[in-house]
């Protein structure tokens, strides 16, 4: 409550009319809640993750790539990651743009921009793609985070024991307020349980 307060006196700041408008837009953006549906496209310094598991062969022996890229420093990683959005409200969301940051075990992975206007209806659901690109050797120059992850991906294997692990994405919205891009004060996080399923 104290940060939709806050974000309406920036509105009124910004625009006198139709901050009721807003205002209700921006309670039914902290009322809607966010999963992470799946993810796909994953590629690990060029490697289809995704193939790799299908075809059950995902093991670093089978990455000479993965050795040269820990020697320098950068193993780039790019994935799409399906958030949905779901509105309970009667009242549409609306964000112009938005700010995002991934974890895992509150150690930030990724972090970019989505320059893309996403509208849930109210009482409705909207899937919205967001493009992962970043270079992870901080992350995964830890051996026993590293044994953790693969053992993660290994259990997306048909006939594999299923894993779980805790995936964070943190987003800051910007939304239109009377003709002006406004930043919503703060990160919406959004803290999910995800199978090892979610890979296909």
């Amino acid at each position: 409550m104290k940060r939709i307060i806050i974000f309406c006196l920036a509105a009124i700041f910004v625009a006198g009319c139709g901050l009721n408008k807003q205002a209700r837009q921006i309670e039914a953006l902290e009322k809607c809640t966010y999963e992470i549906s799946s993810a796909d496209s994953i590629y690990l310094v060029g490697r289809d993750v995704s193939q790799m598991v299908k075809n059950r062969n995902f093991e670093i022996s089978n990455m000479p790539e993965l050795a040269l890229a820990l020697f320098r420093k950068n193993i780039p990683l790019k994935a799409r990651v399906n958030l949905k959005i779901s509105n309970p409200t009667s009242t549409e969301a609306a964000i112009n743009q938005f700010d995002y940051i991934v974890l895992i075990k509150n150690q930030e992975i990724a972090n970019g921009f989505v320059n893309q206007r996403v509208t849930v209806p109210a009482g409705g659901t909207t899937e919205v793609p967001v493009r992962v690109n970043s270079n992870i050797y901080s992350f995964l120059s830890n051996g026993k985070t590293m044994e953790e992850i693969l053992d993660f991906v290994r259990g997306g294997e048909s006939g594999a024991a299923e894993r779980k692990g805790v995936v964070t994405i943190k987003i800051k919205p910007t939304i239109d307020v009377g003709g002006k891009l406004v930043k919503y004060p703060g990160y919406i996080t959004i803290d999910k349980e995800v199978s090892s399923k979610i890979l296909f």
